[in-house]
């Protein structure tokens, strides 16, 4: 085989192996399984796919500080939910944010990130999908989300965990793959939570790049004064 056939390859497994993540339904003990045997070559799969979400919600993170945030890059609190080997941490620190916190449901994924050392603190065994009992409402300026609302992941009712979290004025700023976006009721929830008065959409960056074989939805929403943010159990 020669070094072109075996590019395609490894790009061929890595493509395969994230469809793969895409059909475990949310499963906690599944999505957990999977990650545990994927972690130290999830970068290099993702990588090969041309993934670039990481960077682009971290701009988006950069732009809402400079554009609203009166306070000093190195003084915002940024929770990186579902964050992974730490892709997203690493950019947020380039960009000159350094309180970082992050979480994820795979504690294999959580010790890369904790490798990265961008992080404040990072913890494992973290399911969106259920309250995040361990983080106090109001405690972050900035919450960001890349790669979780994707198919066989996270449910779209955690955006109302993301938004109980983050402080009021404080921002959201989520991707959704187009799959993910046209086949959930992940717009349904987003105006149900408008409705509420638990956040508002400041902006949404439709069909942008993301991965090779599919684009994605950035969206950057904004929890209001008075935002009331349900915090009871979900089903």
């Amino acid at each position: 085989m020669n070094t072109l056939d075996q590019r395609t390859a490894l790009e061929q497994a890595a493509r395969e192996r994230i469809k793969d993540s895409h059909t475990l339904d949310g499963d906690a003990g599944r999505l957990a399984h999977f990650y545990r045997g994927w972690a130290s070559s999830y970068e290099l799969d993702v990588g090969r796919d041309g993934y670039c979400g990481p960077m682009i919600v971290a701009e988006l993170a950069g732009a809402v500080q400079t554009a609203y945030l009166a306070r000093q890059r190195t003084a915002i609190a940024i929770l990186d939910a579902g964050c992974g080997t730490g892709l997203v941490g690493v950019e947020l620190e380039r960009l000159g944010f350094r309180w970082i916190d992050g979480f994820d449901l795979s504690e294999e994924m959580a010790e890369q990130a904790r490798q990265t050392r961008v992080y404040r603190h990072v913890q494992g065994n973290v399911d969106l999908n259920g309250p995040l009992s361990d983080y106090p409402s109001a405690s972050y300026d900035i919450t960001v989300c890349c790669g979780v609302f994707t198919l066989g992941h996270v449910r779209p009712d955690g955006l109302r965990e993301l938004a109980r979290v983050t402080r009021p004025n404080g921002f959201i700023i989520a991707s959704t793959r187009k799959s993910y976006a046209e086949t959930t009721s992940f717009e349904d929830e987003v105006r149900r939570l408008q409705d509420a008065g638990v956040l508002v959409l400041a902006q949404c960056l439709k069909d942008s790049r993301y991965v090779a074989e599919e684009d994605a939805h950035y969206w950057v929403f904004q929890v209001p004064e008075k935002a009331n943010a349900p915090t009871e159990e979900r089903p």
